[in-house]
């Protein structure tokens, strides 16, 4: 197979004369008036839309920008129409006396092979606070032993706080005083210590000291 590359001869005079039937055909035409070229009157090819476009980028941001209940009610519509339908009453204690019952088994098989386990206290709220508090904090580089460089997850120590945010918020009002105070302390103590960690993100670092001779 030859690697010439081919050309195509094109008969510019077939070209030509068909040009002035054209022109002879518009010339027979009331004359249209003429338009300035200029920069309304961009060339044929690709070209650079920048009106369309912020008027598209600006529908786009008034839409987003709608009033905050009809945008959290479109999001509870549309994640009421994706979750399955709710157990029944019916159906969540029955599912909750079998949860509870295989429960109590594992608890006493782990007391019969270590007698000296006591029971496990029931979980409250506190645990849940305690919970988040915990894994944020681990996120956050808490925890690593002597010697070792931390590991730090701050998006996820950042999704971490977030949560908790969202628990005190929807929570607000069904909380005893004890509670609430637990959860205030424990959110501003963490959301201090994400403030103290992301500003060393950005500091200059330290040069080490010149060893010594």
């Amino acid at each position: 197979m030859s690697d010439t590359p081919k050309f195509e001869v094109i008969d510019r005079r077939k070209m030509k004369a068909e040009e002035e039937k054209v022109s002879g055909e518009a010339a027979a035409q009331p004359a249209a008036p003429e338009k300035l070229a200029g920069p309304s009157e961009p060339a044929p090819g690709p070209r650079l839309v920048v009106n369309e476009a912020r008027q598209e980028v600006s529908g786009r941001k008034a839409e987003a920008h709608e009033p905050a209940p009809a945008a959290q009610e479109t999001v509870d519509q549309q994640l009421a129409e994706e979750l399955p339908a709710a157990p029944t009453a019916e159906e969540s204690s029955q599912q909750k006396a079998a949860y509870d019952a295989s429960a109590q088994r594992l608890e006493d098989l782990i007391r019969a092979q270590n007698p000296t386990v006591g029971p496990q206290p029931p979980v409250g709220f506190e645990h849940l606070v305690q919970q988040f508090y915990l894994s944020a904090m681990l996120q956050m580089g808490a925890g690593t032993q002597e010697g070792q460089r931390p590991r730090v997850d701050i998006m996820g120590a950042r999704a971490t706080i977030d949560l908790l945010g969202v628990l005190a918020e929807k929570t607000r009002g069904n909380l005893t005083e004890a509670e609430d105070r637990m959860l205030q302390s424990v959110l501003f103590e963490l959301r201090m210590a994400f403030l103290e960690l992301t500003s060393m993100v950005g500091a200059p670092s330290v040069p080490p000291p010149p060893p010594k001779k």
